[in-house]
């Protein structure tokens, strides 16, 4: 797709991935000044949906989950301390999967079971490194029934609004 081809201007997706980047930083905030368990929600996969969804529109889906993956957990270590240092190569390597993945299999299945089995990759890779990196005590921090209900959330709604852009 070229740039005069884009639905979405280059600009514009630089400027909605920062205000990503940026809620990315405010959640794990708001979560610890109003001591409600956000994180449970993943919500930093929401964003990150929602930024492939714009990166969609401007004909640069892999690239835009790519550079989202990356920089939304990164940047939030970095300012709010979270996800705290131990977890952040486990969570990049986490989106950085779901992202490619879900652009491959984008291209040959519907987005529903594209989406679930790219969000499922990367949990498996999350916890791998997890286990690697971590003690076993620390391993599941979040229920796996709340992970999953999440992922369902999360999952459904980016395939609605995927057929609908």
């Amino acid at each position: 797709m070229t740039v005069s081809q884009r639905s979405f201007p280059l600009a514009h997706l630089v400027a909605a991935d920062c205000l990503l980047v940026a809620a990315a930083c405010l959640v794990p905030a708001a979560s610890h000044l109003t001591a409600l368990p956000l994180y449970a929600f993943n919500p930093m996969l929401a964003l990150l949906l929602a930024g492939m969804l714009l990166g969609r529109r401007a004909g640069m889906l892999s690239l835009n989950g790519m550079a989202l993956a990356v920089l939304m957990p990164v940047v939030s270590s970095l300012l709010v301390g979270m996800p705290v240092v131990e977890k952040l190569p486990c969570m990049v390597a986490e989106f950085a999967v779901l992202a490619g993945v879900f652009a491959l299999l984008a291209r040959r299945l519907p987005v529903l079971p594209s989406v679930l089995l790219a969000a499922l990759a990367g949990k498996a890779v999350y916890y791998a490194l997890k286990a690697l990196l971590m003690p076993a005590s620390v391993l599941v921090g979040t229920d796996w029934t709340v992970q999953l209900l999440a992922l369902m959330l999360w999952g459904g709604l980016f395939a609605l609004a995927w057929k609908r852009s």
